[in-house]
């Protein structure tokens, strides 16, 4: 029988967080990343520094900057495994100073909890995914929508606050896991309303309905007629290049014009735009160009018999050269399926050799509230007014950080470009994302920052940090990130 004598082992709280946990020893916290050992609060994963990176603020840094982002051996230390600043007046964990070809610089790092997040996904996709604000779920709970399309992709605005806490407890926890999943570079399903179920990752292909997509389209219909009219000149009568948005047809278009290329009688159904351009030539979806069709021929009228010929060759092709057919008229002007020939099969492989593979991005994007900046400074609009005049520079794990103009911190940062793990969550539900702000240190006195608690690199460099060095991506194009444990 147990000793009822026995003391149990008081559990601790844990203040790095609002859910202000209670801690058994040997035991995590809800967020796993804070655990209690022999009665302290341990950070579970190690700070991390980077060997070898991006010159921080590199035109601060005296001398003509060359261009060359790799800073040498420099160390870059980094806001992964530093902790946060909650309860919110304690200054950053981590406030550092380093000397850089002699200019005393400081970086402040933090791990923000982000309750105003979410993430940007890119597609490179011609795959039809759902219409213009079509909701994206995950195990049927609303986390995000579809965006509009860009130029062979398509986009999604996944997570934000609305998810986080505006909805039920069942969509705000899974919205939180399915960001912490995206930006620390592993799978996620996502089904979107009256369009396919998708599996998205970070540098990998997306999988639209289980096919494994490939080829980023290399332009538009008419772009590919452009692109590719010369090399079909004397090889074919007529080309149409099917795609969801632009339908190109050979000799109507400029490019065929230009060439003398005769009309061909052949016929688009569809909206005409200018010259050899058709709108809505069908309905969105994953067949040929991204739109509905398994069938080519059902976009084409039947030919003008007063300017098609017997005899004429056509060839249609998709945008990524995926799909392609080749049709000679009969004597009736209906179009005969015949083998593509060379010639042509080898424009339709330079359509495709032309057309990227398609990944997925994955793009953070977060505010930095009046809180997280309280950490660097006892006066937060000061840092906002710092990085607004490019006096501080922002990085997310230490990649690079964009901006967006207007007021506050709002920024964004490529997943692919932060070590492993770099995120984590509380059960708020918020991301924890690591953030640092680097500065030259007279300027970070000058702000009123916690110059008291700014420390030596040297002191930080203990045997428990987390060394990762960059994969030089010109001599490793197929790393699926840019880091590596050294």
């Amino acid at each position: 029988m147990a000793d009822p004598h026995r003391e149990k082992p008081a559990k601790i709280r844990c203040d790095a967080c609002p859910v202000l946990c209670y801690i058994a020893e040997g035991r995590s916290g809800a967020c796993d990343r804070y655990a209690n050992h022999d009665g302290a609060l341990v950070r579970l994963d190690p700070l991390t520094v980077i060997e070898a990176g991006a010159d921080a603020v590199p035109f601060l840094a005296g001398g003509d900057w060359d261009g060359d982002l790799i800073g040498g051996g420099r160390q870059i230390i980094t806001a992964v495994g530093a902790g946060t600043t909650y309860p919110d007046y304690k200054p950053a964990p981590f406030i550092v100073s380093q000397n850089v070809e002699d200019v005393d610089m400081v970086t402040i790092v933090t791990e923000g909890i982000f309750s105003y997040c979410g993430v940007k996904v890119k597609i490179d996709t011609d795959r039809f995914l759902g219409e213009e604000r079509a909701v994206v779920r995950v195990d049927g709970e609303p986390v995000g929508h579809v965006m509009t399309s860009e130029y062979g992709s398509k986009m999604l605005s996944l997570g934000g606050v609305e998810h986080l806490t505006g909805g039920s407890k069942k969509e705000g926890r899974v919205t939180c896991d399915a960001l912490l999943k995206l930006c620390n570079r592993e799978a996620v399903t996502v089904t979107i309303d009256d369009g396919p179920t998708v599996v998205i990752q970070a540098g990998q292909a997306p999988v639209v309905n289980g096919e494994t997509e490939q080829l980023m389209r290399v332009g538009c219909g008419s772009a590919a007629i452009g692109m590719f009219a010369a090399q079909w000149l004397g090889h074919a009568d007529e080309v149409v290049v099917v795609d969801d948005h632009i339908t190109g047809v050979l000799s109507e278009h400029q490019a065929g014009k230009m060439l003398d290329i005769p009309p061909s009688g052949i016929k688009i159904k569809g909206r005409k735009s200018t010259p050899g351009r058709y709108f809505q030539v069908a309905d969105p979806g994953t067949g040929w160009g991204g739109t509905d069709i398994d069938d080519p021929l059902t976009i084409l009228k039947d030919a003008d018999s007063k300017t098609a010929w017997p005899g004429l060759r056509l060839l249609m092709v998709s945008t990524t050269g995926e799909q392609s057919a080749y049709f000679e008229l009969d004597e009736a002007l209906n179009p005969v399926a015949r083998p593509v020939p060379d010639a042509l099969r080898a424009s339709v492989e330079r359509i495709a050799e032309n057309c990227e593979p398609s990944v997925c991005s994955v793009l953070f994007m977060g505010g930095a509230g009046g809180s997280l900046r309280s950490g660097v400074t006892e006066n937060p609009v000061r840092l906002t007014n710092s990085v607004k005049e490019s006096l501080t520079y922002v990085s997310c794990g230490g990649a690079s950080a964009y901006i967006w103009p207007g007021g506050g911190i709002t920024l964004m940062a490529d997943v692919m470009d932060m070590p492993d793990n770099a995120f984590g969550h509380v059960p708020t539900p918020a991301l924890v994302a690591p953030i640092e702000f680097t500065m030259r240190l007279s300027d970070y006195v000058a702000l009123g920052g916690h110059a008291k608690n700014v420390r030596p690199l040297e002191d930080v460099l203990t045997p428990q940090v987390r060394k990762v060095g960059q994969i030089d991506k010109r001599t490793n194009p197929t790393a699926k990130h840019h880091y590596r444990w050294t």
